[in-house]
């Protein structure tokens, strides 16, 4: 496919230019930092050869400047509560959040908009610690490069929801980025497979990181790359595994309440235990805790067992997400394998007895989504050489707004091919209603209780008008980047109101699985729930028109017994809507029908009266059309 440019306005570079831009993989154990060099992707190394930087950040006390990497990793066992990693888990989380992630020896704290961790040099975030991470990064590929950076495309789960990503674009500016694009990992491994082997067809990425798992599928053909659907456990990753390791040896050797330094320990050795059974079939664990010698064997078969269920959970992901695109797993081209924990032979035997065949590993695991963020920050630079393609990335989880009964209207469904921008119009609900409460929200439940509220804004200044007569229209845009702005404008008077989404905190453990396996089980209950809350929202426009018809002219057209008549059914429709139960469909409908009958007679004899009084002091003649008029045509 031929791009007239694919470059961001204003970035394109001259022929004799080259822009320097990385593609960096901040990862949960850990990260890179990869540039397009003479026409090839190539992983920047620090000053001692090492291409992988340990995502780990140690705060010494006194205002002594953060050590972050081999260094920290190094001092992790001896100062736990100070050597902070596996960060990325606590991106966009709130102080609630972080109860289910045991495992970590930290003193948290409610922070502003986020979780704080005590350090020796204060409460830090996890903003705040992944920029150390990011600064480490950028000081690197700087050197390297010999110039200040254009800009980066920073990778991140494709399952991350909009607090996560905003608080990994907030961390990339204070480390001094300029974040040209945030990009799904599984996207960037496909770049990178793709340009590198020229592959072409329907590909799944099996994306299991450190702390995240990711599946999508993805279309490669004729340099674009099209994601068909995505699916993943943002609380599912490698230091799982790692606890299920630490779990059997405190069985195993009668531990418990262990001191910070002996768990962070047993943590180190269970993590190198899972590396080694990547080569081994077992691994000695030989070491000291509360005082005692621990010496453990651990084996592929135990180890197996004790997290299956593990990789019953990714399969599960796989699977939802291959019926979302429609496919069987015969229908793919092939499997990518992304992340270090596919290292696993437990894993890798899984996805081929899933997918029925060998998934591709001839790209180093840990490095490939780098390489393909490296690729497209070259091309978002506006660098030439690397070829023309084009990304289209889907949102994970619908979007929509709530309605009346508290129901969620969707305005984008999950899937959707980013960036995309959708509008859907809506209308007041009272009489002189002025003002109106747009509520956003994302899941894939029928009832707003059910899904994630992200924000809440006002339209105010809308003209008085009766219920039904006005026209908002609202508008829902993702970017490029995942990241939703929403606004809503009364189409008459041109009022608007708009609101950039950036919820405080992120989706809890397993609240995105938990949306869609819900939303998989409960689809018959919604849809009862949804008819009874449409049917209790128009019985309450009915009851208020009766009202005001009532108001306005019932004293004058109704008999006594009549107006008696009207009112024993309306006060039996608004007993039906305000106490009704789940089970009241029924009665509400009959309700409804009830009071529509006894108000045939009375609409009629408005219309009359109406017409009458349109017609009063008028003459036959005045009403005719002029003989030259033409018939009007298309009138409501």
């Amino acid at each position: 496919m031929a791009l007239l440019q694919i470059a961001e306005p204003g970035m394109s570079a001259a022929p004799h230019q080259h822009r320097l831009a990385v593609g960096i993989d901040l990862g949960t154990t850990n990260s890179l930092v990869a540039s397009m060099i003479s026409g090839a992707v190539r992983v920047l190394e620090d000053e001692s050869g090492r291409v992988l930087l340990p995502s780990v950040v140690q705060f010494p006390a006194h205002g002594a400047t953060a050590v972050v990497g081999q260094q920290a990793l190094a001092g992790q066992d001896a100062d736990p509560c100070n050597t902070l990693s596996s960060i990325k888990r606590l991106m966009g989380r709130s102080l609630q959040d972080v109860g289910s992630l045991h495992g970590m020896p930290y003193v948290f704290s409610d922070a502003p908009g986020t979780v704080g961790i005590h350090t020796a040099a204060g409460i830090k975030t996890p903003v705040e610690i992944s920029a150390e991470i990011l600064r480490c990064l950028r000081l690197r590929a700087e050197a390297a490069l010999g110039g200040t950076l254009t800009g980066a495309v920073i990778t991140v789960p494709a399952y991350f929801d909009d607090a996560q990503r905003q608080a990994t674009k907030d961390a990339a500016r204070l480390a001094g980025l300029n974040v040209m694009r945030l990009l799904n990992e599984p996207t960037a491994a496909a770049v990178a497979y793709g340009l590198d082997n020229g592959a072409e067809g329907v590909f799944a990425v099996y994306d299991l990181g450190g702390g995240t798992f990711d599946i999508s599928v993805l279309r490669l053909t004729n340099g674009v790359f099209e994601v068909l659907a995505t699916g993943g456990d943002s609380a599912l990753g490698g230091d799982d595994f790692d606890q299920r390791i630490h779990a059997w040896m405190l069985d195993s050797a009668g531990l418990a309440d262990l001191a910070p330094q002996d768990a962070r320990r047993l943590l180190t050795l269970a993590r190198r235990a899972k590396e080694a059974l990547s080569d081994a079939e077992s691994t000695t664990l030989d070491t000291q805790a509360a005082g005692r010698d621990i010496r453990l064997t651990l084996t592929r078969t135990i180890f197996r067992a004790l997290t299956a269920d593990l990789v019953d959970r990714s399969l599960a992901c796989a699977r939802a997400t291959l019926r979302d695109a429609g496919l069987e797993p015969g229908d793919l081209t092939g499997v990518i394998l992304v992340g270090g924990s596919t290292r696993m032979v437990s894993v890798r035997t899984a996805v081929r007895d899933f997918f029925g065949r060998e998934a591709l590993t001839n790209l180093d695991p840990d490095q490939v989504v780098g390489m393909g963020a490296a690729m497209q920050a070259n091309v978002l630079a506006g660098n030439r050489g690397t070829g023309n393609w084009l990304l289209l990335d889907v949102c994970p989880l619908s979007l929509g707004l709530e309605t009346m009964g508290g129901l969620v209207e969707k305005i984008i469904p999950r899937n959707s091919t980013l960036p995309v921008a959708r509008a859907q119009d809506f209308t007041t609900f009272k009489d002189g209603q002025t003002a109106m409460s747009v509520h956003v929200v994302q899941g894939e439940r029928d009832l707003v209780g059910d899904c994630r509220s992200l924000a809440r804004f006002e339209l105010r200044g809308i003209p008085p008008m009766v219920a039904g007569a006005a026209r908002i229209r609202v508008t829902f845009q993702i970017d490029a980047d995942g990241l939703l702005s929403v606004s809503a404008r009364e189409q008459s008077t041109g009022v608007e109101a708009a609101i950039d989404v950036r919820p405080s905190y992120g989706l809890t453990d397993d609240a995105i699985s938990a949306m869609l396996r819900d939303a998989l089980h409960s689809g018959g209950t919604d849809a009862q729930v949804r008819a009874l809350r449409e049917a209790q929202v128009e019985g309450r426009q009915l009851i208020d028109a009766t009202e005001a018809a009532l108001a306005q002219d019932g004293a004058v057209l109704l008999a006594p017994q009549e107006l008696e008549a009207i009112n024993q059914a309306l006060h039996a429709l608004a007993n039906v809507v305000e106490t009704g139960g789940p089970d009241s469909g029924a009665a509400l409908r009959a309700a409804t029908e009830a009071l529509n009958l006894g108000t045939q007679d009375f609409a009629a004899r408005r219309m009359n009266a109406s017409v009458q009084r349109a017609l009063a002091g008028r003459r036959l003649e005045d009403l005719a059309p002029a003989p030259s008029a033409a018939p009007a045509h298309g009138v409501a």
